[in-house]
């Protein structure tokens, strides 16, 4: 929502006639009644999304691109990337009228979702072994609603024996209604008895979704596709960048791939702007995109991967081989459970996991990073702060790095840990605290030569408020000890 305000094409949207979702609706977990969770219980500023018609959605963006000079090119094919060496330097395409022509570029961004024509030319594609599911999908006119008035707009998704469905109420009374199921029973079952057959069959085997359409009408015929979850070995390099899905694609259950494809998006139109004004920033900064990339997407595949395995509804052959849930990335679950437990109770993922039956040692090391928090929260109110001495903890220390933030990337002091090995990005106020942490000074001395500058009183007070302040989020986070 905050991006399409930043593009400017927030008005259209709105005016566009999408449904309003408030949130998500879903029968998961242990729970064997449907559950909802809701935007609004921790983002005020954006209560709601909306359930997109994508050739509308879509137009809306190209269209405003074009109304700022992009050039547009529509039906036009691209067959291949220019190459000179290991520098993408523009794409070969067919027109309309089945000539072949070539455009040159600076830069070559691939937006073309799972077709992922630079990624394949350059063999960068990584399958995901986990989820190795696949989708089939209609739309309907006339489905039912969920019957909460907050939640009628909402998406809904059901786990039933054989794997997963989703109804998501579009514009006009339509309706998507998908199933998700294993790859290779669900080719088994296609072919066995036609995909509509299939289809029909496993929407009736979801009591709560079949409920839904029992007296809708199906518009089309139903669709497949294969949804095996893959990364890219590299997302940029000489004259290119991948974006959206021709970078990544992470199972859909929790409606993540619009999310990263205009982070992404974001982050490469930054890139382009970084490095024309500062050649410097090249390798530091696409080294950043990547990793800002590949965290996020780590963050879906963790959360997807565990919901998958708490998941307790159903007892079937497609969820029991879920639960095993194999070898794990430790770094992508320690950065997991980092961001999960900084969250409120009613946080997005917190909702999401509490409602399933979570791996022990899950749970422990988030209440463990939570009530170490909370304790030394409260112990900081029973220091003597002013006469205390702060010291930086073991493993903490002060750099000068690349960050990116309010949409570009920017050098910026960074706060190493060893939670967060790769830095948190840090105010100047909090840097210049930090750079005083000599395990000599008190927090008066500190105090007085970060406030030395200030004339005014009530000025000097509300710095040394505001720095106080800040050492007790420090203290709290476990990188100052006293």
């Amino acid at each position: 929502m905050p991006i399409l305000e930043d593009l400017g094409v927030l008005d259209q949207v709105e005016s566009a006639g999408f449904p309003r979702k408030y949130g998500a609706t879903m029968l998961w977990g242990s729970d064997p009644e449907p559950w909802s969770w809701y935007f609004r219980e921790t983002n005020r500023t954006w209560p709601h999304a909306y359930q997109v018609w994508r050739p509308t959605f879509d137009k809306i963006l190209l269209d405003n691109a074009r109304s700022l000079g992009v050039q547009v090119r529509e039906e036009c094919a691209v067959t291949g990337p220019m190459r000179e060496g290991d520098r993408v330097t523009g794409v070969e395409h067919r027109k309309p009228d089945g000539t072949t022509a070539s455009i040159r570029a600076d830069w070559v961004i691939d937006a073309s979702g799972q077709s992922a024509i630079l990624g394949r030319s350059l063999d960068l594609r990584q399958w995901d072994d986990y989820f190795r599911n696949m989708a089939v999908y209609a739309y309907f006119k006339g489905s039912r609603r969920l019957p909460d008035h907050d939640a009628a707009n909402n998406i809904f998704i059901e786990s039933y024996e054989h794997g997963w469905t989703w109804n998501i109420p579009l514009s006009g009374d339509t309706t998507s209604v998908g199933i998700v199921v294993d790859s290779e029973l669900g080719q088994r079952g296609i072919s066995e008895y036609g995909v509509e057959d299939y289809y029909n069959a496993q929407i009736r085997a979801a009591d709560h979704t079949a409920h839904m359409v029992a007296d809708a009408r199906m518009i089309a015929i139903p669709r497949v596709t294969k949804d095996w979850s893959y990364t890219s070995e590299r997302m940029i390099g000489d004259g290119w960048i991948l974006v959206g899905d021709a970078a990544c694609f992470i199972d859909p259950l929790f409606s993540s791939g619009v999310h990263l494809a205009m982070m992404s998006a974001v982050m490469a139109a930054a890139y382009i702007r970084a490095v024309s004004a500062d050649p410097s920033m090249r390798q530091p900064a696409a080294r950043l995109y990547q990793q800002l990339y590949r965290k996020e997407y780590e963050h879906f595949r963790e959360l997807a991967r565990l919901f998958y395995a708490s998941n307790r509804t159903v007892e079937s052959y497609f969820w029991e081989a879920r639960r095993i849930i194999g070898d794990d990335d430790q770094a992508s679950r320690r950065s997991f459970v980092r961001a999960v437990a900084g969250q409120a109770p009613r946080g997005y993922e917190r909702a999401v996991l509490d409602k399933g039956h979570l791996p022990v040692d899950l749970t422990d090391a988030i209440h463990k990073i939570e009530s170490g928090r909370t304790k030394r929260s409260c112990d900081f109110d029973h220091i003597p702060i002013h006469d205390a001495t702060p010291r930086l903890a073991e493993g903490v220390r002060l750099e000068r790095g690349l960050t990116f933030a309010e949409d570009q990337f920017q050098w910026s002091a960074l706060l190493i840990t060893p939670d967060r090995p790769e830095g948190a990005p840090i105010s100047q106020l909090v840097a210049a605290l930090v750079s005083c942490i000599d395990s000599h000074h008190t927090t008066t001395q500190i105090l007085t030569r970060l406030t030395s500058g200030i004339e005014s009183p009530d000025q000097k007070q509300l710095a040394s408020e505001a720095i106080v302040s800040a050492l007790r989020i420090l203290h709290t986070d476990g990188a100052v000890e006293f």
